[in-house]
């Protein structure tokens, strides 16, 4: 039986790839900075082999995440920064001090024996993070929100902070009257002609959606993520439609183009 890889190998194998002498010349040549967009394509690759239930091919993917990890790691250690070692052991203390009423005293074995809700997890989670942002000197309820994040999430994780001290919409109702303002805020300055505060007003009607995903209890990634999916399908639909009468999109009217998405439509459901 073929031997089993493990962590130790796969460390050493990014050692061998970084290696000046014998070593892969494009892995020798990366930066942090260079396999950033990498880094974000497998994480979205992952997302995608989840959603599509492609179970299979799932380990893969967490495998080419690691890797983007271990990468950065192997490069820290280059440069005297930190160690794969220091990545571990930032994370395991932060999840046990994040988690108190599940390791007792702090200790990875330590038990508590008192049940938590999962309202009482999130106080504690939200007053554990309150206290880091204190000791990081970022007071702010916001200051810690990664700029870098995607805007979708972003804007969620924003929301959900401003949530936690009761600045949120009570209900639906308010979140739909929201939208309803910055639509028609939207549709004043298109008429007007003023494209400059059309594109900031569309930015607020957008930021609003994201806010009535998070009161659906939903993602507003993961549901743009399911809307893209679903018009992907359907488009692909029209086209095979289109095809087997031996005709091309291009050249059918803007009739025939909506007769042709009423019928992929119908066929989705």
């Amino acid at each position: 039986m073929a031997a089993v890889y493990t962590l130790s190998d796969l460390l050493r194998v990014m050692q061998r790839l970084r290696d000046p002498d014998g070593g892969c010349p494009w892995d020798l040549q990366q930066t942090f900075e260079s396999i950033v967009p990498s880094t974000l394509e497998e994480c979205y690759e992952l997302a995608a082999t989840i959603e599509q239930g492609d179970y299979p091919h799932m380990a893969e993917e967490l495998g080419d995440v690691l890797f983007q990890v271990v990468f950065y790691a192997q490069m820290a250690t280059e440069q005297k920064l930190f160690s794969f070692e220091d990545v571990v052991d930032t994370l395991v203390d932060k999840l046990v001090r994040r988690h108190p009423h599940v390791f007792a005293d702090g200790k990875i074995e330590g038990r508590v024996s008192k049940t938590s809700s999962v309202s009482d997890v999130k106080d504690s989670w939200e007053s554990i993070k309150a206290k880091e942002r204190s000791e990081k000197n970022l007071p702010g309820l916001l200051d810690d929100v990664p700029v870098a994040l995607p805007a979708l999430p972003r804007a969620q994780k924003l929301q959900k902070r401003a949530a936690r001290v009761g600045f949120d919409w009570a209900s639906f109702d308010g979140v739909i009257a929201k939208l309803r303002e910055e639509l028609t805020e939207l549709q004043n300055e298109l008429e007007r002609n003023d494209t400059e505060r059309a594109a900031e007003e569309l930015g607020d009607l957008m930021f609003s959606c994201v806010n009535l995903a998070r009161h659906l209890g939903e993602d507003a990634e993961h549901v743009l993520r399911r809307a893209n999916s679903k018009f992907e399908r359907r488009f692909r639909a029209m086209e095979s439609s289109a095809n087997s009468g031996e005709q091309a999109l291009a050249n059918l009217d803007s009739e025939q183009l909506d007769e042709l998405w009423r019928e992929a439509k119908r066929q989705d459901l």
